[in-house]
């Protein structure tokens, strides 16, 4: 690498922390498409603006971008399972992950058969691409308390856990469409063994192993939090050097590492989505703005008739399935309504395609080409529409009202009693509400632990760590108020 790369890569990074920091407050608050915004500034940096970015399919450097992103969205989405959401509804997440996922993947691999004119395992490899749905572009919503709890979590799940059904269908398309060999045989058993028992057995080792160390650490000398995240993140790609390192998929061990840590380590995923999550995310939008230079711009070179056409079904048969598919569920209309339309395509789609173009796989460019025009439509559709919604959430919502005014007889506190306490007691708590002064609970755990555990704070209110700033301002809450946070 020259200097002059040198210096343009890391002049890219500190631009992607600095746009997606800035950007932040109004992504949330607005829902506009970041993906489109990061996509657009590639453009501006690549061969057709600025000429600071280029990476070509055949760059090694692309490679390892990729590599490193499937294996943080596979983790990523693995850690944030919520396996308590998933015992409490396991039909809604058989029925999202099984027909859900499966039907609209061997619907879009027939369209591409009969379109496209596609061998079989390439129909296949596009269909199980396109089914997957994107954590990225679905996080504004997903994250909105206004949207639906049996909609956030059935998006969630999908978007979340349908990548690890896929891949395994990229991957053995990819063996059924090189060259005949007298191997051939072995070779496939070789990667059903990989897929299916060294990459999860492996990823599910390195996860137990990695919680069990901490956990020891933790009771001996005590972790800080941010570096748990960092550790987690440790965790996601010595599982996948493990497994790749023996034959394995690397990609479903950082898989079988995240599900284990969600299952038996809440501390450590708190931890990760507190602190790890943001990083990699950042490392997401690097690699939407890698792909912007030129290469997702690809797809508009092949948007002939038949292939719009395609891009339209790919589209829409997820939401032509999932309608009735969920209509024999217990949910709401308005939920299968949100749930059926919010599928959109991005990062995961193109991750998993990306698989055959480094294996040069023969007609893998052209399956590139196809799904970065679909996943261009669908930052269009899906992510204007996320827009929307949001918007309309905005505008319906209601605001809380004000805390009543302290009254006038309460004594101010003296200085001493000012300045409150790092810890205070239930005692100290009723003598300040017998004396009539203003006190406000407020519940601050993490959302997870916030849903798994029964136990309330009599009259608290919900503050997120995560956004509670801004809703202690909404909430007008009383500046001069003892504070108590509740977090256990």
């Amino acid at each position: 690498m020259t200097h002059e790369t040198f210096t343009a890569t890391l002049a890219l990074v500190g631009l992607v922390i600095l746009v997606s920091s800035l950007l932040s407050g109004a992504v949330e608050r607005t829902g506009l498409p970041q993906v489109a915004i990061f996509l657009l500034l590639g453009a501006a940096l690549g061969p057709a603006g600025l000429g600071l970015v280029e990476l070509p399919l055949e760059s090694n450097a692309l490679q390892v971008i990729a590599t490193l992103a499937l294996v943080l969205v596979l983790f990523s989405d693995a850690i944030g399972v919520d396996i308590g959401e998933v015992r409490r509804q396991p039909r809604l997440a058989l029925t999202i992950l099984g027909p859900g996922t499966l039907i609209p993947a061997a619907i879009i691999s027939l369209a591409a058969w009969l379109l496209l004119d596609l061998p079989a395992p390439a129909a296949a490899i596009l269909g199980a691409a396109l089914a997957s749905t994107d954590p990225v572009l679905l996080r504004t919503l997903v994250r909105h308390p206004a949207v639906p709890p049996s909609a956030r979590l059935a998006l969630r799940l999908e978007s979340g856990m349908n990548d690890v059904i896929l891949l395994p269908i990229v991957v053995l398309s990819m063996v059924a469409l090189q060259p005949a060999r007298p191997e051939a045989g072995s070779e496939l058993a070789r990667h059903v063994v990989g897929l299916f028992l060294l990459g999860p057995l492996l990823g599910g080792v390195v996860g137990y192993a990695g919680i069990t160390l901490l956990d020891r650490v933790r009771r001996s000398v005590g972790v800080r939090r941010d570096y748990e995240s960092l550790y987690a993140l440790g965790v996601a790609f010595t599982a996948f050097a493990a497994a790749e390192g023996v034959g394995g998929s690397g990609f479903l061990a950082a898989f079988g590492a995240g599900l284990v840590i969600a299952a038996l380590d809440v501390e450590l995923c708190d931890c990760f989505l507190d602190y790890g999550e943001a990083s990699a995310e950042m490392f997401l939008l690097l690699t939407f703005v890698a792909f912007g230079a030129s290469l997702i711009w690809s797809g508009v070179t092949v948007a002939d008739g038949p292939t719009v056409l395609f891009a339209l079904i790919a589209l829409l048969v997820r939401t032509v399935v999932l309608l009735p598919v969920l209509g024999r569920s217990t949910l709401a209309t308005r939920d299968r309504r949100i749930i059926s339309w919010f599928g959109p395509r991005g990062l995961s789609s193109l991750l998993l395609v990306l698989l055959p173009v480094f294996a040069d796989v023969p007609g893998s460019e052209r399956l590139f080409q196809i799904t970065c025009l679909v996943v261009l439509l669908s930052v269009l559709l899906h992510g204007s529409g996320i827009a929307l919604y949001l918007r309309r959430l905005a505008g319906s919502s209601v605001p809380l009202p004000a805390p009543a005014p302290t009254p006038a007889s309460a004594p101010a506190p003296s200085e001493p009693e000012a300045e409150a306490p790092e810890r205070i007691t239930i005692e100290e708590f009723k003598r300040l509400r017998d004396e009539g002064r203003p006190v406000i609970v407020a519940d601050v755990r993490t959302e997870r632990s916030y849903r798994d555990d029964k136990l309330r704070a009599a009259g608290a209110l919900r503050l997120p760590p995560d956004d509670a700033v801004r809703l202690a301002r909404e909430r007008r809450l009383d500046q001069h108020a003892t504070l108590v946070l509740y977090c256990t």
